[in-house]
């Protein structure tokens, strides 16, 4: 969360160096910062402003931040391939998250998107089969929003392919390979008006789920994917980059009317 005071041990610390190279690192007394370029110990930056740069025993600046929310779904501990951010706000906004809003995941994998939607204010219920997946899924929770987020995050070690037992709910969101298992599951758990929301690798599996709602209890059915290209700009030199970040999923967004 948004905060001015001092770097301190226990924060989570974004550190930049001239190649724009990125490091997380946890500040912890005792604790030094080593990279071939030399090190500086932890204590230096406690105290210290975001934005200070710090330098090595061999000069070598770090610029030290405080990680946002991109950052860290990208350099964070991970068990499951990761949902990216590209992929993240579209699915928050097509499922419509905000605060308050019951959601029931399936599956966490490493919290990716669980972190996204309550930093949205969602109060969510994660089904996960794997157990390593949950524990670190709320490890990667509590790290970065805090303790307090776990009080609108439970997972419980369940199969989503066998039923869900909450009732009302506001949104399905699902990352798992069969979804359209899950479909008549919803269908129960869903409020009229409620949101289901997939992510799919395959195109494959997209037609698979869309013909399990293909009925008119689902409205406004849609797939789409999200392309990312960045762009060069170095003075009168402006195209777009020759990389780009293009398929990593479908998504899938549809409306139940009970």
């Amino acid at each position: 969360m948004s905060s001015n005071r001092p770097f301190a041990y226990g924060d989570k610390v974004l550190l930049l160096d001239n190649k724009q190279r990125r490091y997380l690192i946890t500040l912890t007394e005792g604790g030094e910062f080593h990279s071939h370029t030399g090190l500086w110990p932890h204590a230096d930056l406690v105290g210290r402003a975001e934005g200070v740069v710090m330098r090595t025993t061999k000069g070598t600046p770090y610029t030290a931040l405080r990680p946002t929310l991109e950052d860290f779904v990208v350099e964070m501990p991970r068990g499951a391939q990761v949902i990216y951010p590209k992929d993240l706000a579209p699915i928050c906004m097509l499922a419509d998250i905000g605060p308050g809003v019951r959601v029931l995941e399936s599956g966490v994998g490493s919290g990716a998107l669980s972190m996204t939607m309550l930093r949205w204010g969602a109060e969510i219920v994660g089904y996960e089969l794997r157990e390593d997946f949950a524990n670190r899924a709320k490890a990667n929770v509590r790290a970065f929003l805090g303790e307090e987020a776990l009080d609108h995050y439970r997972v419980e070690l369940r199969d989503c392919y066998q039923g869900i037992d909450e009732r009302d709910l506001d949104r399905v969101v699902l990352d798992l390979p069969e979804p359209w298992q899950v479909v008549p599951h919803a269908m129960e758990a869903l409020r009229p008006g409620g949101i289901l929301v997939a992510y799919l690798p395959s195109i494959i599996q997209v037609s698979q789920l869309r013909e399990a709602i293909n009925s008119k209890q689902w409205n406004g059915t849609r797939s789409l994917e999200v392309l990312h290209r960045g762009w060069y700009v170095e003075g009168n030199a402006v195209r777009p980059d020759h990389r780009m970040v293009a398929h990593t999923g479908f998504l899938t967004v549809s409306r139940f009317l009970g």
